[in-house]
Order: C-alpha cells, then sequence, then structure tokens
C-alpha cells in the first residue's frame, strides 16, 4: 500500500508557479541602458534586447522573460542595484504567470 499512496501523491504535486520579470518604462532610462540591462540579466541577444527595449518605451512594460519565484526575484533584485548603481530609475517588477 505504501508504494501505491506514495505514486497517488507524486501524482498530485503541482509544478512550482512561474513568475514574468518586467522592465517598466521612465522617463530617464536611456535606451542603451536597457539594453545592456536585458543583456547582462536576461542573456538576450543584441536584436531581442533591442525589440524589447523598444516594446518597453511604446508600451510602458515588457516581459523579459519567465522564471520560478526565487530566480524572478533575484533577477529583479539584480536589475534594480545594477540601476541604482548605474544612477539610473529603471524599475523592474514581478507578475505572477497565469497557467
Amino acid at each position: 500500500m505504501t508504494q501505491v499512496a506514495t505514486k497517488k501523491s507524486r501524482l498530485n504535486l503541482k509544478k512550482p508557479k512561474n513568475f514574468e520579470a518586467i522592465l517598466l518604462n521612465d522617463d530617464y532610462t536611456t535606451m542603451e541602458f536597457v539594453v545592456e540591462v536585458l543583456k547582462r540579466f536576461f542573456n538576450k541577444d543584441a536584436l531581442a534586447a533591442e525589440t524589447i527595449m523598444l516594446k518597453i518605451h511604446i508600451e510602458g512594460e515588457a516581459v523579459c522573460g519567465a522564471y520560478p519565484y526565487d530566480i524572478a526575484q533575484s533577477k529583479v533584485s539584480q536589475v534594480i542595484e545594477y540601476s541604482r548603481k548605474n544612477e539610473q530609475p529603471l524599475m523592474c517588477v514581478l507578475r505572477e504567470l497565469n497557467s
């Protein structure tokens, strides 16, 4: 019976929720800095970084990636810390991914 109960328990496990890391537009952060952040922290190539940066500029925000909570929170913190060290007001936030 133990094996059956264990197998049933494993079937009821849910995947961890993913969270989106989102960069927000502001009137002061340079476009070049946003591209640098996307390449450095989200491993985007130059074309993807430029595309996402333009989406942020036009639409006010853009998703940079979806990650488990701990990784997403770490990326958000790193981006904010890096932005402040470079005297940029760039904001990065988390949003739970609806699945």
